[in-house]
Formats: C-alpha cells, sequence, structure tokens
C-alpha cells in the first residue's frame, strides 16, 4: 500500500493545501509564484495529459515522486536526481530560544536573499504562504532560518533550512532544526524533510537529529515547450 508522503505534492495539494492548488482532480500544482511543485493525480493518459496542461510556455514545475516518473509529452526535463525522504523516529522536543524570532512579510527579501546565497533549494518571496518560517538574526542581518512548506494530515515538511556562509559553525542550524521539528510535533505532526541523496554531510546531520530515511524518491524538473 502507498504511503501518503510517496507522492507529496500530489496528497499535499489536495488536503492541507488544497487552497493553493491550481489545477483539477487529474492534476495540481502549487502556483508558480509560490513554489514548483506538481503531480498528476496517477499515471494515466487523464492524469498525465492534464499536468503537462498545468504550465504556460517556459513555465517550470518540480515532481517528487518516490516511484519513477513518467513525464508526459510535451514537457522537458532540465534535471533529474535521486532524493532521500527522511522523518522523525519520535516527537521533538519543543524548544525554547531567545535568539529564534518569527519571520513576517517584512523579512521576506531578505530570507529570499539567503536562500539564494545557500541554495537550499526552490525558494520564493512568497515562501511562507505554506507555512511559518523562524530565523535568527545577528546586528538586524538575518544570518539563518528554517521552516514549513508541504504539509498533509499529520504530517509536515522541514524544509528552508540554510546559515549564511559567514556565520556557520555556530550550531545556528542545528537550533533551527530543532526548533521547527519542536514546532511540528507540538502539533500533533510528524516532520519530515527531502535532502540530495549525494548530500552525505547533511543526512548525517538529520540521523543525528533523530531523523531516519523512510524512502528513497525521484526528484525532475521539467518545463513546457513553446508552442
Amino acid at each position: 500500500m502507498s504511503h501518503v508522503l510517496d507522492r507529496p505534492a500530489w496528497s499535499a495539494l489536495e488536503t492541507a493545501h488544497a487552497s493553493l492548488a491550481e489545477g483539477n482532480g487529474d492534476a495540481r500544482r502549487y502556483p508558480p509564484s509560490i513554489v514548483p511543485f506538481a503531480a498528476s493525480a496517477d499515471n494515466t493518459a487523464e492524469g498525465l495529459d492534464a499536468l503537462a496542461r498545468l504550465p504556460a510556455d517556459e513555465e517550470v514545475m518540480a515532481i517528487v515522486e518516490a516511484e519513477p516518473i513518467i513525464v508526459p509529452q510535451g514537457l522537458t526535463v532540465l534535471s533529474c536526481a535521486r532524493i532521500v525522504q527522511m522523518m522523525a523516529e519520535r516527537p521533538c522536543e519543543r524548544v525554547s530560544d531567545s535568539r529564534v524570532e518569527l519571520l513576517t512579510e517584512a523579512d521576506a527579501a531578505d530570507m529570499l536573499a539567503l536562500a539564494a546565497l545557500t541554495r537550499p533549494g526552490p525558494f520564493t518571496l512568497r515562501a511562507q504562504s505554506l507555512g511559518c518560517f523562524w530565523g535568527v538574526k545577528i546586528d538586524g542581518r538575518l544570518v539563518a532560518m528554517a521552516g514549513q512548506r508541504m504539509r498533509q494530515p499529520q504530517f509536515t515538511e522541514l524544509s528552508g533550512l540554510c546559515t549564511h556562509p559567514d556565520f556557520q559553525g555556530r550550531g545556528l542550524g542545528s537550533l533551527l532544526f530543532r526548533f521547527v521539528a519542536g514546532e511540528i510535533s507540538a502539533r500533533g505532526e510528524t516532520a519530515y524533510l527531502h535532502a540530495y541523496r549525494t548530500n552525505t554531510p547533511a543526512i548525517a546531520l538529520y540521523e543525528a537529529m533523530g531523523f531516519r530515511l523512510r524512502s528513497e524518491m525521484n526528484l525532475c524538473v521539467v518545463k513546457r515547450q513553446s508552442a
């Protein structure tokens, strides 16, 4: 039997993030101004055709699934990668630390700049539409952050974890990781995340934080061919 996280974008867009979904019962995506994830309901001809029709010409989408990804006609593959999906083995302790503050829309430009520098994954000015983000500021400068991305019943993805290179080695990434995981657990949900399979230092950190491998996943970035 498939798990709700085997097709995380689809399960999020038909449940917790249904209000953000573009598309219909055959295929859905997040608004590209928020995050590029998209998915078909299944690999039927109807589902794949609906997925191919979602983007405008030259628009990019990202597909992440446990099973091999079938790319429908009309979409060009830009890149593919193997990633891992990890989840917390047990509820995470809630963390209290005066350095951590809830980020707001006023921080969006600084968040995007930090993400552009450190490349934690797809990130936009509207990333906070998906869930809360928290950060650490030093002398008024945002130097580390982490937050929440896709959500399904009983699960929330921990995402956007990054630290400015000038402030690495101070434990800020670990602090924010534990903080966000604790906030997710406090809601009675299980935290999970995605990482490139080749990113062994990050995977080792997540394992040390009590996360385990749930599944290897496939990631494809595709683009709609011009008419």
